[in-house]
């Protein structure tokens, strides 16, 4: 019966023991390396590209634009991970670091290709496979916007939302800033006056940032680290912060951004430096994302089962093809957990999903 899952689960072993941190490319390339193989078995065209994303092309590219897919080999976790948090099937879930977020995603794909080889679906189907996703997709980027020019639709195979079936239609922008605050030294026993804190600054900073947050809107803005001054004696002349954005809507964005460019130290001696900006825009609902969605439900009927969709906080690669073509995002595998000790993949639903993304490849 399709998909077999117990050769699913024996693919996702092998991903998953291959340990990938962001940080680590070369580990991120073993992956990569064992994917790669899935894809020239089943006839596909492979590319490294430069950065280190690697790009699969599953049939002839035609007059008509293809299907792109994305994914990522990379993960949060670091190395030795495994030891703590081991491989292990409990029942009807399958836990382990990657697992969930996302190697099951990829596994996922490559099973429901199988079944299309030789009869690919008009345009072809191109898969990015990212190296850096989990820390804001700096070198695959370009490649994935690229790539999304040429493409009617775009099906991101992360998990769905967390312990459901739902689907993710809407995603938040995501920014992170930077603050850097340069103050005056001096003495803060006998001569304060000349001192000029940077640690005031940031403070006042700290409050006027996060009063640009509109929750209401889904734009929030939370400092998460502060750090600053030498000694308990002196009158703190550097201090940083760094501050995390979420937006629903690129004009949020653009309003925050110019808030915090706007910030002014009360003391004239401090003095402000801003890095930093909006790296993933919001994935934001279109017309075509919209009926790609609901062809999608149509679909998960057909097979047995209901989908939902959901709009969520966190990014992922789908927001930079969002405004570009038709995305869907949460095609993955069914589970809960991601970042998390608990990472585990659902196996009582996802071969309802590789059916569904199946379907999805051969139909949309």
């Amino acid at each position: 019966m399709f998909p077999d899952l117990e050769a699913m689960l024996a693919d996702l072993q092998t991903l998953v023991r291959i340990e990938s941190p962001s940080t680590d490319p070369s580990a991120v390339a073993r992956v990569m390396d064992v994917v790669e193989g899935w894809a020239r078995d089943l006839g596909a065209e492979t590319h490294a590209l430069p950065g280190g994303t690697r790009k699969f092309v599953f049939g002839q590219p035609g007059p008509e634009k293809g299907l792109l897919v994305l994914t990522h080999a990379d993960t949060v976790w670091p190395h030795g991970t495994l030891e703590h948090m081991p491989w292990r099937r409990e029942d009807d879930r399958l836990y382990g670091p990657g697992t969930y977020d996302m190697k099951a995603g990829i596994v996922g794909l490559f099973h429901a290709l199988r079944p299309l080889r030789g009869e690919w679906p008009r345009g072809g189907v191109t898969v990015l496979l990212s190296p850096d996703e989990e820390i804001g997709s700096p070198s695959s980027r370009a490649h994935i916007e690229a790539a999304a020019h040429e493409a009617r639709a775009v099906l991101v195979v992360e998990p769905p939302v967390a312990d459901t079936h739902n689907l993710k239609t809407g995603r938040k922008g995501t920014g992170s800033f930077v603050l850097r605050f340069q103050g005056v030294a001096s003495h803060a026993g006998n001569r304060p006056e000349l001192g000029a804190s940077a640690i005031t600054a940031a403070a006042e900073a700290v409050l006027a940032a996060q009063a640009l947050a509109r929750p209401e809107l889904g734009t929030t803005v939370s400092v998460g680290l502060i750090s600053g001054g030498s000694a308990v004696n002196v009158i703190p002349a550097e201090a940083q912060l760094e501050l995390d954005l979420r937006v629903s809507t690129l004009a949020e964005a653009e309003r925050v951004t110019q808030g915090i460019h706007a910030l002014r130290p009360s003391d004239p001696r401090v003095q402000l430096e801003v890095l930093g900006g909006l790296n993933r825009p919001p994935f934001e609902q279109t017309p075509g994302a919209l009926a790609l969605f609901e062809q999608t439900q149509a679909l998960a009927r057909d097979l047995g089962f209901e989908v939902g969709g959901e709009f969520v906080g966190g990014g992922s690669d789908g927001n930079f093809t969002a405004p570009l073509a038709p995305t869907l995002d949460g095609l993955g595998a069914p589970g809960d957990g991601a970042h998390a000790a608990h990472e585990h993949v659902r196996l009582d639903r996802w071969p309802d999903h590789v059916r569904l993304l199946g379907r999805l490849l051969q139909e949309v």
